[in-house]
């Protein structure tokens, strides 16, 4: 395809030099204008970036919402749409030629595109146990905000509604299962400050489902009306055998049980151990929550986005 449609791509990395060329590749058939804000990376991403001809820019990591809002802030974005890519995902050739006819004939009340994302683990893909995703990721410029969230944020048209496109990318990450689990690590922490401010409402501004579309809105509002009021630890338990048998998530294969167990049991239970120490410290120290994370964790949950 030699197409270049009035879209910016916007790619957040940090170490993903076995990623980004691919990543990048995946979406020069659409459009030149893609640009990576790289966190300061000390591996080769921001060379192998530049030589595929990608602006690159960058900017010190707090989370994905704060990168994100920073580059929507700062970056001199005039295309007519937008779309957010992960350095390890990758935009199928399918999913580029629906993209090329469906931004060329969009009608004007369209202001964003739903679009499938398939999780691979270990070359398996993940189709089952509600892991297949489906995601506002293109979106008329200035027509949509991030969510200021620690964890699981999503893009929020604040005008027009969005539109399904039939295929998909490819999330599939190479590192190691020592990598998997750090970073899942650094995850469980992030979505431990989201629950526990579902429950001592310490944030001004709080999550909601209102205006999310699709799958987001479902999953925010399992989350906030049966998740949260569960027991810890016990709801890990009952969130894996809920997308294991009741999800399917046991047709995606060993593999796929695999990625099942660590990500819907073993992360959710490390989410509410980091919880439980949280809530001790409180009770021990006479503290409150705010107090409790940062001492505990060591971050400011009152992350400055700007």
């Amino acid at each position: 395809m030699e197409n270049d449609l009035s879209l910016t791509v916007i790619i957040l990395t940090y170490n993903e030099e076995k990623h980004i060329q691919r990543c990048i590749q995946s979406v020069q058939g659409v459009t030149a204008n893609i640009v990576v804000v790289d966190s300061f990376s000390t591996d080769r991403t921001v060379e192998i970036a530049e030589s595929e001809g990608a602006t690159v820019c960058q900017h010190e990591f707090i989370n994905q919402a704060a990168q994100l809002k920073w580059a929507f802030e700062n970056l001199p974005i005039d295309t007519k749409w937008v779309m957010r890519l992960d350095a390890d995902e990758i935009v199928t050739v399918l999913l580029a030629k629906e993209m090329v006819n469906a931004l060329a004939q969009v009608d004007s009340a369209v202001s964003g595109f739903i679009v499938n994302l398939c999780i691979q683990f270990k070359g398996q893909p993940i189709r089952h146990g509600g892991q297949y995703l489906k995601l506002l990721r293109i979106w008329r410029n200035g027509s949509a905000r991030i969510e200021l969230s620690w964890m699981d944020e999503h893009m929020i048209l604040t005008s027009g509604h969005a539109v399904s496109l039939r295929h998909e990318i490819i999330d599939n990450n190479l590192n190691n299962i020592s990598w998997w689990t750090d970073k899942h690590n650094r995850y469980a922490t992030r979505e431990a400050i989201v629950l526990l401010d579902k429950k001592y409402g310490f944030f001004k501004h709080h999550l909601t489902t209102d205006c999310l579309v699709g799958q987001a809105r479902l999953k925010r509002w399992l989350k906030d009306k049966v998740y949260i009021h569960l027991p810890l630890g016990w709801r890990a338990l009952f969130f894996f055998i809920y997308r294991l048998i009741f999800r399917m998530g046991f047709l995606d294969g060993k593999l796929g049980v695999a990625f099942h167990f660590l990500q819907g049991f073993w992360y959710r239970f490390l989410v509410d151990m980091k919880i439980r120490e949280v809530e001790l410290l409180m009770k021990k120290e006479g503290i409150d929550c705010v107090e409790a994370i940062r001492r505990e964790f060591s971050v400011d949950p009152f992350f400055d986005a700007s």
